[in-house]
């Protein structure tokens, strides 16, 4: 007999409440209920059945009711799943009781995403970003791995060492939710130090935004080389990557793809990502990556713009970069002033996009000669750190062709061929 080797996956089936009493992001749709299937296709697992229920209110104590609890126990047992996941956002009472109930795992929504998380994250960074939001997730929902404590109540021996072990495993999560903490502190401090010498030198920050698998990463590996995996599947990328992409002779910028956003995004993780996620506060532009190709664009980019402002950087200038036009299916592909539309895949529109970019971060660079003394040779180091040295012989003087910011060139002043002395108005 072959032996088969393949991992099992966790067949499972998906629940989604819809209420008025609920914030509409908050419900289940046709839409949410697709995308909830596609991440469990992600995280590996398979959809046997599909529940939906519109009420009035949810239930306190199962989320969706008692008739509909036997309803999904009913399918649940019938398709022989292994778990049951919501669309919704359980209280960790509800995810209790409804796993009692219906004797399988019970998930929601943002325990499917924390675990794609945990799976993708490769940096360190990642990695301690995702435990944080783990662990953060985790700590309410402690209770419920003790109800083996509540069925033996007043059983002698039970109940002080359950507590005490229950209290325990509290402290040690603290500890560790403590200790991320600070350890994530020290990345945001690192990225700071890197912040600066940035600014320092002049160099523009371009940051690419979007939902899940709107192309970020493509676009990335279009316009720079980056060969970073890019896949057509959610939460494809985790770990940040930034690249140089000269936009021009006289324009190089730093540009980053960062991870893409979804609706119902677990607030923990909104919040352990935003080490990296304060990146688009301090860019000088963020291109909003849209999916022209998906009937859903309209409410993904809403999500996106809702956490764009969430973390501070409304204010930042951005282009909407309609990606997928060679799929878009309407009649007029969307245009404006800041508004590009591309397709990352074949690389149509992308030199309208770097014209686009090159507009709004110029920073009058241009391409000088520099003529420097001997004496004055310490000043290539500088030249080295804060422009684009391109040549440098070494004649009566050093002369160094360079690509250097207004700012540069008015520190080295004679030095630079061809300088005159700037004119104040009242001077003509």
């Amino acid at each position: 007999m072959t032996e088969n080797n393949t991992e099992k996956k966790n067949r499972a089936v998906l629940v989604g409440l819809s209420s008025r009493v609920l914030a509409p992001e908050e419900n289940a749709d046709e839409a949410s209920m697709e995308e909830l299937s596609a991440l469990l296709e992600t995280a590996g697992g398979e959809c046997v059945g599909v529940v939906t229920q519109s009420k009035d209110s949810p239930d306190p104590r199962t989320f969706i009711g008692e008739g509909k609890v036997a309803e999904v126990k009913e399918v649940a047992h019938a398709m022989d799943a292994d778990m049951v996941i919501f669309d919704n956002g359980l209280s960790p009472s509800q995810q209790r009781v409804l796993s009692e109930d219906l004797g399988v795992s019970v998930l929601d929504r943002s325990a499917l995403i924390l675990d794609i998380f945990a799976q993708r994250a490769r940096t360190r960074e990642g990695r301690l970003q995702v435990e944080l939001a783990q662990y953060k997730y985790l700590l309410p929902r402690l209770m419920g791995m003790w109800t083996h404590l509540e069925r033996q109540e007043g059983a002698i021996g039970t109940r002080g060492p359950g507590e005490t072990q229950l209290e325990s495993d509290r402290r040690h999560i603290r500890r560790k939710i403590s200790k991320l903490e600070e350890e994530l502190k020290d990345v945001r401090r690192v990225r700071a130090t890197q912040r600066e010498r940035r600014i320092k030198n002049e160099v523009p920050v371009v940051a690419i935004v979007g939902y899940t698998n709107a192309g970020k990463s493509t676009l990335l590996n279009r316009l720079t080389g980056a060969a970073i995996p890019a896949n057509d599947r959610l939460f494809d990328t985790l770990d940040t990557t930034t690249r140089t992409l000269e936009i021009s002779d006289t324009c190089t910028v730093l540009i980053s793809d960062t991870v893409g956003f979804i609706r119902k995004l677990p607030h923990h993780l909104v919040e352990a990502f935003k080490a990296t996620l304060e990146e688009l506060e301090y860019a000088d532009l963020l291109l909003h990556v849209i999916d022209a190709s998906n009937p859903e664009w309209r409410d993904q980019t809403a999500v996106v713009e809702d956490l764009i402002r969430e973390l501070g950087a409304e204010q930042t200038p951005r282009l909407d970069v309609f990606n997928k036009c060679d799929r878009y299916l309407g009649d007029i592909r969307p245009h404006g002033e800041d508004i590009v539309s591309i397709s990352a895949r074949t690389g149509e529109g992308v030199p309208e996009l770097l014209a686009a970019i090159g507009r709004r971060l110029d920073n009058g660079a241009r391409r000088v000669i520099i003529h420097l003394p001997y004496d004055q040779g310490g000043l290539l180091d500088k030249l080295y750190q804060q422009a684009k040295v391109e040549s440098v012989e070494y004649g009566e003087t050093i002369d160094v062709a360079a690509v250097c910011t207004p700012k540069v060139i008015g520190q080295l002043g004679p030095l630079v061929e061809g300088w005159r002395p700037r004119r104040e108005p009242w001077e003509d």
